[in-house]
């Protein structure tokens, strides 16, 4: 998979994401992707919320594996 494809595979997987973060007034913004490791960037409500490393785990992390095997890990940017 190139790394236009790589991207854009991540991309469809935080769009598929997004509403449910939007519904809890939250967003989540691509930051880059190096070494098969995603780096995003929790927005709004999702800064400081309780649960967010479990969102990021079981939801973000898990929909781009669905879409791009090959990522390792998902880390958040601050």
């Amino acid at each position: 998979m190139t790394k236009v494809e790589l991207q854009n595979n991540v991309e469809k997987a935080l769009e598929e994401i997004r509403p449910y973060l939007i519904t809890d007034g939250g967003d989540i913004s691509l930051i880059g992707i190096e070494n098969d490791v995603v780096k995003v960037q929790l927005l709004g409500a999702c800064i400081g919320c309780t649960v967010n490393q479990l969102t990021l785990k079981n939801g973000v992390e898990a929909t781009i594996k669905k879409y791009a095997p090959q990522i390792k890990e998902v880390v958040e940017v601050k």
